[in-house]
């Protein structure tokens, strides 16, 4: 049966409007307050913190939408997050978690009383506390207030695979001019009633932002209602100030859309559902800015302005006018009918709140880790490429991993999405549609292939929403991977910032249970976008999540499939972590076994030793060493020619699979202790290091090293056009030529006939330039190297 919501008896009106008056009132406090919490004295300049610091102008609307909700919670036992697109009414979701309980329950020296209540206001926005938007320190939420534009995304990446759950998104009509928010509003064209759970958005439009007009406020309200029912939404409306009008309209049309929801899920989970979209419900609430704050002050409208977004009385310790307003203002709330002596609040408040984990501030779907289940996992051994001897063989990598995550979906067809913004098939990940179609709750015609609307492979052309989408599925709990085009990357780079830094505290946070981690994963690289040309060249999300803290960053740079199997394994398994993965989808040259490359890849980094003509009885001469694939076939390819043409030089090959190996491990988790940094790198040899990236990233990360000037760093300095793959590493300077020149040029010795060689490099870097321009293709000898037998008799 569709359950319904009954419209709200005068006793229940009265009971919303404690609530909210509570709320508002904690709201307040927590901006303005360091003393005399309950105003049981006249308030007083040292009652005011010296900073005043915060967000009023958003938080009584979203109180208010949050009480409603827990009313709805209430009365149907409906499963319900709560996520705040204007962030920065941090205060008001503060309160709704203090007054539920669960704040004190977290954070026990919050308590619910007068002391706790005080503490709850000193700490906010103030050193040691807390930060003023809703954060990870927010006890319900999955989503960070400190940069606007994902609230949708994250409410959408949370109800996908999650029936049970409806996400209440509100945004804000700032919030709604930026690209990340106009985008994200096509999620509806991706979700599906019978295994997902609802998007409840509220467009909440209070007309202003920190310093002027927002555009949805200021358009015709029929415009606003065609643009939504344009993105496929039935839109309902609701405006207001007056109370306790606003009460009484707002849980009515709260009630029509909780039951349109209900209803589509009801038809698609019985065999009443024709396949086509649902038209979802969203409610435009029109609500004043600052509501019930003071109206105007020194003679300016405040109230509905701009001038309430922040602190709409900035000068309370200075000026007694001032002072006696926000007095006014903070008893206009009643706080004597909403405490009682002790400070706790009343029962007319608290008896609001749902019982136990109902209570959005307490919600497991907000704190994800405690819902989530390991993923049954394939062998990733039993899709290895048969490694006979290194660089014989060429593979697409990542087809092997694409059938790897074909059986992940078969395996978990309820925790497992692969998010795709620039076609799946282009980056060799194809095989996942043999378990799974693409996403797609649209028009389906007979020339589609894998579209249908019980797929599960995200598919759109927006990295910010699939970033986004991975971010609320983690978050709340499920596993995933986000593939897209190197390159493309930094368009959601603030995001993989923004996420790294919600786990990087919620590292600090007890309570927080570990998620799954943000996998991404780059292909379609740099090195291997010659034939798109510059725009598609560019490898900047590792200089990224470098920055990142160790305590969450990974990035990993396997050479070959095996090597990327073990990699994906790992990564699959792990939590709480940024995975960064970088590997090209082209054919490419194989290096090791699977045995060999799971033995790789859990140290990180080791010599190859078949590669050089190094012995290890001494140090070598000069150190070669790689991360990355293509820069790991020109190394190969420059120790081979340094072994036929100069073998007096000993060479030592070294291959980095973990980025983070190469930080020292007092820095980081995965460092390589200082013995096995010189067993690889010694103290005093010179390396040439070809990188897959930009080469500022190697000196950061050799950083403390013994003589971390002796690093000659090869890799992407921006150098790029539309061209031969090979002449991408040419114009890099990392080709093998320049490889072997820089190891002639840094060698502790000079054999006989390095004169020799360093001028047949040049004559070959020569024919190259002249080549292409004739033939349009990399020289043979280029085109088609391998190793041949050479490895197998090293």
């Amino acid at each position: 049966m569709v359950r319904t919501l009954r419209d709200p008896t005068t006793a229940e009106v009265a009971q919303l409007d404690a609530w909210w008056r509570a709320n508002n009132y904690l709201t307040v406090g927590q901006i303005y307050l360091r003393g005399n919490p309950l105003l049981r004295e006249p308030l007083a300049p040292e009652h005011i913190k010296p900073r005043l610091l915060g967000h009023w102008g958003t938080s009584p609307g979203l109180s208010l939408i949050y009480a409603h909700v827990s009313r709805l919670i209430r009365q149907t036992g409906q499963r319900a997050i709560y996520l705040a697109g204007p962030g920065h009414g941090g205060p008001a979701l503060v309160a709704a978690g203090y007054l539920e309980g669960t704040y004190s329950e977290i954070y026990p020296a919050v308590s619910q009383d007068e002391a706790g209540m005080l503490r709850l206001f000193r700490q906010f926005s103030s050193p040691g506390g807390i930060p003023s938007h809703v954060s990870v320190t927010t006890p319900g939420s999955i989503h960070e207030g400190g940069e606007l534009g994902y609230v949708l995304v994250h409410a959408f990446g949370a109800v996908l695979d999650n029936p049970d759950l409806l996400a209440v998104a509100v945004v804000g009509d700032g919030e709604a001019e930026t690209g990340p928010l106009e985008g994200s509003w096509k999620g509806v064209s991706f979700l599906n009633p019978a295994h997902d759970g609802a998007v409840l958005p509220i467009l909440h439009l209070n007309g202003a932002k920190i310093a002027g007009p927002t555009v949805l406020a200021r358009k015709d309200p029929a415009e606003v209602r065609a643009l939504l029912t344009g993105h496929g939404y039935d839109v309902l409306e609701v405006e207001g100030a007056d109370l306790p009008g606003m009460h009484h309209r707002f849980a009515a049309v709260l009630a029509q859309a909780w039951g349109r929801i209900r209803a589509i899920q009801h038809a698609a989970r019985t065999g009443g559902w024709d396949g086509e979209r649902p038209r979802w419900p969203l409610i435009v609430l029109r609500s004043p800015k600052g509501w019930t704050g003071p109206d105007q002050v020194d003679g300016v409208q405040v109230t509905g302005t701009w001038r309430s977004h922040q602190v709409p009385l900035s000068g309370v310790r200075d000026n007694p006018a001032h002072l006696a307003l926000l007095e006014s203002w903070l008893r206009s709330y009643r706080p004597e009918e909403l405490f009682d002596s002790t400070g706790a609040p009343q029962a007319v408040v608290r008896d609001l709140a749902p019982a136990g984990d109902l209570r959005m501030s307490a919600s497991p779907h907000a704190n994800g880790g405690l819902l989530t289940r390991d993923l049954d996992l394939p062998n990733f051994r039993d899709y290895a490429v048969d490694v006979a001897r290194p660089a014989q063989l060429r593979a697409e990598s990542t087809r092997r991993l694409g059938e790897l995550m074909r059986d992940v979906y078969r395996r978990n067809p309820d925790r497992f999405r692969l998010f795709c913004p620039d076609e799946t098939n282009s980056n060799r990940l194809g095989a996942v549609f043999e378990a799974s179609d693409r996403a797609f709750m649209e028009r389906v015609t007979e020339t589609d292939v894998s579209v249908g609307r019980d797929g599960r492979v995200m598919e759109v052309l927006s990295e910010h929403n699939c970033h986004g989408w991975l971010e609320g599925y983690t978050l709340s709990g499920r596993h995933g991977v986000f593939a897209t085009y190197e390159a493309f990357a930094m368009v959601s780079a603030s995001q993989t910032v923004q996420h790294g830094k919600w786990l990087q505290e919620a590292h600090r946070l007890p309570w927080r249970a570990r998620v799954p981690s943000l996998n991404v994963l780059l292909t379609s690289t740099a090195w291997r976008n010659d034939h798109n040309g510059f725009s598609h060249q560019g490898p900047g999300l590792i200089q990224v999540v470098l920055t990142q803290r160790g305590d969450v960053a990974r990035v990993y740079l396997p050479p070959d499939a095996n090597c990327l199997l073990s990699v994906a394994d790992h990564c699959l398994r792990s939590r709480s972590y940024i995975n960064l993965i970088v590997i090209d989808k082209q054919p490419q040259l194989q290096w090791l076994t699977m045995e060999q490359a799971i033995t790789h890849c859990a140290r990180g980094a080791g010599i190859w030793a078949w590669a050089g003509t190094d012995d290890g009885t001494r140090d070598p001469d000069i150190v070669l060493a790689c991360a990355g694939d293509v820069v790991t076939m020109e190394t190969v390819a420059a120790a081979q020619i340094l072994r036929e043409r100069l073998p007096a030089l000993r060479v030592r090959v070294v291959n980095v699979v973990d980025l983070m190996t190469l930080i020292r491990l007092k820095d980081h988790p995965h460092g390589m202790d200082p013995t096995l940094f010189t067993a690889l790198f010694t103290d005093t040899v010179d390396v040439v290091f070809a990188f897959h990236g930009y080469p500022g990233a190697i000196h950061q990360l050799v950083h403390g090293r013994p003589d971390a000037d002796r690093f000659r760093v090869r890799g992407f300095v921006e150098e790029g056009t539309t061209t031969t793959p090979f002449d991408m590493t040419v114009r890099n300077r990392a080709s093998r030529y320049h490889l072997v020149l820089d190891a002639i040029n840094n060698a502790r010795r000079m054999p006989r006939g390095a004169s020799e060689l360093k001028a047949w490099c040049e004559q070959k870097l020569a024919e190259h330039a002249a080549y292409v321009v004739e033939h349009l293709e990399d020289m043979p000898e280029v085109r088609d190297w391998s190793l041949g037998d050479w490895a197998e008799q090293g």
